[in-house]
Parts: structure tokens; sequence; C-alpha cells
């Protein structure tokens, strides 16, 4: 089919940044690549482009359409390997994820591989205002994101659907004395977590549930490097206790709930209310749900 050709080169464009980068992508001359968007413009009676020399970027209309062609060029390539034995998955998902839901994505991604081969999984790790983003402009068919309070009500376009919480603790070395956590907090050096991020914004809802003002420290974006910190006994921290983590269990750390902190860190997979692909980010989910038990 000529248009989905054309949608093909189109979403190339658009991703590339320029006529030549996308020729080498899609296999063709840039002449070619330029013929065949202004064939698209033609076809649709508008413009789609600001040109600027050798570089092009997407104008309103572009970009509107952008999502699209690829929901077009997905169902496409799913008409073609309909018929594949045994009702076999194919296609191609564009996912991303929280770092610290990164190995279980990993982990379903590759298992579905292996059970069909005509997938094309491709995985990436960012933060969560980074994800939904991504996931709104079409650059993501499916992200792993913290959610954020009321989010959903200024983007109505996707769809959330709760993974797993994860409660707040707070994170002290084993030889620092008592059990308060409210005293720790102010007693000891405070490494915070990012205030623009969702996480580090919770973290400023349970210190204020709390009543504590801390001893600021440091102020990190990296769940990991905060608990080595806190692990060389640095300082304190508070964080959502990671699904996969074996804080513990560790001989050097100390885990002590909080019983002020009213709400937990939700991690929610979101992705656009309609979509061609949503059996194959299904599939993704309920794989992902297996590996994070």
């Amino acid at each position: 089919m000529s248009s989905v050709r054309l949608l093909r080169t189109f979403i190339a464009v658009a991703s590339e940044g320029s006529f030549a980068a996308a020729a080498q992508r899609v296999a063709l001359t840039q002449a070619a690549v330029g013929q065949q968007m202004r064939a698209l413009e033609g076809e649709l009676k508008r413009p789609l482009f600001e040109r600027d020399g050798k570089t092009v970027q997407l104008n309103q209309a572009g970009r509107e359409l952008l999502p699209q062609a690829r929901q077009m060029v997905e169902l496409y390539s799913q008409m073609q390997t309909g018929g594949l034995a045994g009702g076999a998955m194919a296609g191609t998902l564009h996912l991303g994820a929280v770092v610290s839901a990164l190995r279980p994505l990993l982990l379903s991604t590759l298992a579905l591989k292996r059970r069909y081969p005509a997938l094309d999984l491709h995985v990436g790790a960012a933060k969560s205002g980074d994800l939904v983003a991504r996931v709104a402009a079409g650059e993501l068919d499916a992200a792993i994101a913290v959610h954020h309070p009321g989010e959903e009500r200024t983007r109505s376009d996707l769809v959330w659907t709760l993974l797993y919480t994860e409660p707040m603790v707070l994170l002290a070395h084993r030889k620092m004395a008592g059990d308060d956590v409210r005293s720790l907090v102010q007693s000891q050096p405070f490494i915070r977590f990012d205030r623009s991020e969702h996480t580090g914004q919770l973290v400023d809802r349970t210190l204020r549930r709390l009543r504590a003002t801390p001893q600021e420290f440091l102020e990190l974006n990296a769940i990991e490097t905060m608990v080595e910190l806190v692990r060389a006994g640095l300082g304190v921290a508070l964080l959502p206790q990671l699904r996969a983590s074996r804080w513990g269990s560790d001989p050097k750390l100390r885990l002590l709930p909080i019983d002020a902190a009213e709400e937990a860190r939700q991690v929610m997979l979101v992705q656009p209310r309609t979509s061609a692909k949503a059996s194959l980010i299904g599939a993704v989910a309920e794989a992902f749900a297996r590996h994070v038990k």
C-alpha cells in the first residue's frame, strides 16, 4: 500500500529530523524521501513540516498526524502478520520504565520474545515525567511510571493501570541508635530525593505529616545511589521501599516503617486510551506482573 509507505517514511523523517537521515533509515535516496513527503502533503492537503536548510521539523499538523501515522502503520503490520500459525503475537512495541522497574520489564520482554519471535520489543529508561510525555506524544507505546496524584485529569488521553505500590520507609545505618523516625530525620544528615520528581514530592508530603525538619545534606534522583550513601553511614533517607529491594535483610541497613505515610508510591502502566497495540501491551503487562511478585 503506497499510503503506508508514505507514512513509514514520514515517521522516519519525524524521528531523524532530516530527509537525508530518514533516507538511510528507510533505504531510499534523499530525493525519493522528499518526493514522498511532498506527495503525502498533497494527499492530506496541508503542509506537515517546517523546513530550515537541511533540517526539517514537524509543524502543528505534522505533530497531530504522527501518533495517527504510527497507529496506522502498526495496524497494517498486524494485518500482514495476522495469519501466523497458532495465533502467535507479532508487532513492534516501544516501551519505557523508571529505573526501579527496568529489570522486571526487561525480563518480561525477553521472555515474550523467546515465546513469540515475531515480536519486536524496544525498552528504555527515563524519569516518569519524560515517560508520560513520550507516551502522550506517541513516541512510546506504553511506559511503567510513577503516578502523580491528579495526573489522569490533565492527561485524559491516557489510561493509568496500577501495577503495585511501594510504602514509604526510613533507611538508616544499622549503627544509628533510636527507633523514632522523626528524631532520626531531624538528628542525622538527610539525603533527599530530587524535589522536582514525583517521588521527591511524596517525600515532602511525608515530611510534613511527620512534622519533621530535616538536616539538609544532599539531593539526588538515584535511589540506589542514596541507599549506598546510607549504607556508608553518611545519613538517612526517606524512600519508597522498592518492590524488588532486599533492604530489610541488608546487614548494614535499618528499615523503619512510617506510620504517618498515608500514601505510598504508585507504580502504574500508562498507555494511550485508544491504541492498535492494546493486546500486545496487555501481554507485556501480564508478563511484568509475574516478574515483580
